[in-house]
């Protein structure tokens, strides 16, 4: 049987996968979604480790359990600052685009010399 903190550990865990594949890859928009997954993973790992509790209240008025508010006002920062930084390094990424000709990471196409000359692989004499 599939216990909650099996399924949300996992699911924390492919969306960090699929983040960091899609860091490692050459072109500049699966990097930017790549930061945005790792970011929201995050945000639901601290989420997570506050706990949800169902009908109790955020401050101590009497006996019972009490949730803690801090790990939700983290989160809800961190998703205001992760847009704000998501929304400036897609304007770096789209300024470099224009200014290089390429939305390659590094700025050259892969078999393409920054002189524009064709880079012939493999060896050969």
């Amino acid at each position: 049987m599939l216990s909650m903190e099996w399924l949300v550990a996992t699911g924390i865990g492919l969306v960090t996968a699929s983040g960091v594949y899609l860091l490692l890859r050459g072109r500049t928009f699966p990097v930017v979604l790549g930061l945005s997954l790792l970011g929201y993973a995050v945000n639901v790992f601290i989420f997570v480790m506050g706990r949800l509790w169902i009908g109790a209240p955020p401050i101590l008025v009497g006996e019972g359990p009490v949730v803690d508010p801090l790990p939700q006002a983290l989160v809800l920062t961190a998703i205001v600052i992760g847009f704000a930084t998501t929304g400036f390094v897609i304007e770096l990424a789209l300024r470099s685009a224009h200014e290089s000709g390429s939305d390659h990471v590094d700025g050259s196409e892969p078999g393409v010399r920054l002189d524009g000359t064709a880079r012939h692989e493999g060896g050969g004499t």
